[in-house]
């Protein structure tokens, strides 16, 4: 985890954190057809400009993979013995506290909706993420789609060069997070919804033409390549084909928006606001991608919140983190115009045990948990749920993955209850067992 207010450093330290088209080829593919005209051409056209950033409803996820605190961030429980060394402060809303370490939020819960009563089944790592980011539990053989994979199928730009679901993720490292990071994220859509990857270092090399090909030679060679692949693809019917098909499209996408991945072309004080951090800073370079054209940019950084050991001095680096990110995040949306079509979400895959183990640390504990939406969608200044006086249990008005995704989807726009247009295939909907949104969030 980098905490440092230097920019430079920028990742965890791993050989995974350079960015490379192996990177789209393997785990979870690139999507999209893609121009082959510049992104500063693109977009030196104002009017086309300004439609391309304000066009339909769009998706931040900060993924606070490992799983956050409640009772450090938006449920403490000052007093018990389940509260921990951190008090609890007062926010702009009567009545309603959070964590000591999130003073910035508090002074903006008028714009969040928080849920404190997230109760679900998984108890562990892997089988967490894939419930909370699929919204659902597994159907083997099939594999449902991630939420941005949804988002990007739904409401997403498919022929532009700008990737619609990217995964900017500082730290390519973390246990489970990893494992799940190889597998299929797009599902039965296809690996044209997949995300790109970015690692730690924020520009994308090796993207550029050489200088000894023309622009012509360029785009003959690529017509070549384009032909002959999908003539084989035809021919042989092959998936696998398809897949290797939507990479390439996507590379050849990324070569025109390339300068979106690149930090150092945003204005040094933002970079200074949102803090030196590796998820500080990627947080801001997807705001910057969803300003330009992108529909859902989920922010990860390995599992930093797995704090079995020294809960209280790990949360204590990485709550303030965060608290200065949404903030950050939120104000900038909002001085643009644009968060009320950008819906904000952070959490992570369950929550921390009330009790602390014998390493001064919180286990893992999806019996009653919190999580944060704002924006595109959302009502602001509301708390749902609620869990007993000492965190153990909800106490009122539990929700779980389906009625959280059927929320999301919901102020998205997207029909939480429509069924996949998927042949072949037994009957899946965007959100299973016909689970209703949650009407006191909602705009």
């Amino acid at each position: 985890m980098t905490t440092s207010s230097t920019s430079h450093h920028r990742d965890c330290g791993s050989p995974e954190h350079t960015w490379h088209r192996r990177l789209i080829l393997q785990g979870i593919p690139a999507a999209g057809l893609a121009a082959t005209s510049s992104f500063a051409g693109l977009f030196s056209v104002p009017a086309l400009a300004e439609e391309t950033r304000r066009q339909g409803k769009k998706c931040i996820l900060l993924w606070l993979c490992g799983a956050p605190s409640q009772f450090e961030t938006w449920d403490p429980k000052p007093g018990t013995p389940t509260s921990g060394p951190f008090s609890a402060i007062q926010t702009i809303l009567p009545g309603v506290q959070v964590s000591q370490l999130m003073p910035k939020s508090a002074g903006i819960m008028d714009k969040l909706a928080v849920i404190r009563s997230m109760k679900t089944e998984p108890s562990e790592h892997f089988q967490g993420i894939d419930a909370l980011t699929r919204g659902d539990t597994p159907r083997p053989p099939f594999t449902r789609p991630i939420l941005g994979s949804v988002v990007a199928q739904q409401l997403g730009q498919l022929d532009s060069p700008v990737p619609q679901f990217v995964l900017l993720d500082p730290c390519p490292e973390g246990n489970e997070f990893k494992a799940f990071k190889a597998g299929n994220w797009a599902g039965w859509l296809g690996a044209e919804y997949g995300p790109v990857r970015a690692g730690g270092e924020y520009s994308i090399p090796n993207l550029l033409r050489p200088a000894t090909i023309s622009e012509l030679e360029h785009q003959d060679r690529e017509s070549l390549r384009r032909f002959l692949s999908r003539k084989f693809e035809n021919d042989q019917r092959s998936e696998a084909a398809a897949g290797y098909n939507a990479a390439f499209a996507r590379v050849q996408g990324l070569m025109s928006c390339a300068p979106l991945f690149d930090l150092d072309t945003l204005p040094e004080a933002d970079r200074r606001r949102y803090g030196g951090g590796a998820f500080s800073q990627h947080a801001l370079q997807a705001r910057h991608l969803i300003e330009n054209g992108s529909t859902f940019v989920m922010v990860a950084n390995g599992m930093p919140w797995d704090n079995h050991v020294y809960q209280h001095e790990m949360h204590q680096m990485l709550v303030p983190e965060l608290d200065n990110v949404i903030f950050q995040l939120l104000t900038d949306l909002e001085e643009r115009g644009m968060l009320d079509d950008t819906l904000v979400i952070a959490m992570g895959e369950f929550g921390r045990t009330p009790w602390l183990n014998e390493a001064r640390g919180r286990d893992h504990y999806p019996n009653a948990w919190s999580m944060m939406l704002a924006g595109g969608g959302i009502r602001g200044g509301v708390v749902y749920g609620a869990t007993d006086p000492m965190g153990i249990d909800v106490a009122e008005n539990e929700v779980d993955q389906r009625r959280l995704f059927a929320t999301i989807f919901t102020a998205l726009g997207i029909d939480p209850h429509a069924e996949y247009d998927i042949p072949d295939l037994p009957t899946f909907f965007h959100v299973e067992k016909s689970a209703e949104p949650i009407a006191e969030l909602l705009v």
